[in-house]
């Protein structure tokens, strides 16, 4: 399992949790399985969302590897200008 820590404004969106994990093995997966775990990060995630997978930020690297052990964090993306 892949332990994800969400940004302190999507935790609402997941019962107030801190961190989630889900059976993923990319990028990809841990969306999918988020989604399907919390159906309220939906249109948080389609609107758009930074990963950080091992302190790289990786958000458009879908197939991007995650391993058990991974530290993956899942933050809104900011907008402005």
């Amino acid at each position: 399992m892949v332990e994800v820590n969400l940004w302190s404004g999507l935790r609402r969106f997941a019962d107030g949790q801190e961190a989630v994990e889900v059976e993923a093995k990319t990028v990809a997966e841990v969306l999918q399985k988020l989604v399907e775990a919390h159906p309220g990060l939906d249109p948080v995630i389609k609107a758009g969302v930074s990963v950080a997978v091992d302190g790289e930020i990786v958000q458009r690297a879908l197939n991007h590897p995650v391993q058990p052990d991974s530290e993956v964090f899942l933050l809104q993306q900011f907008r402005g200008g």
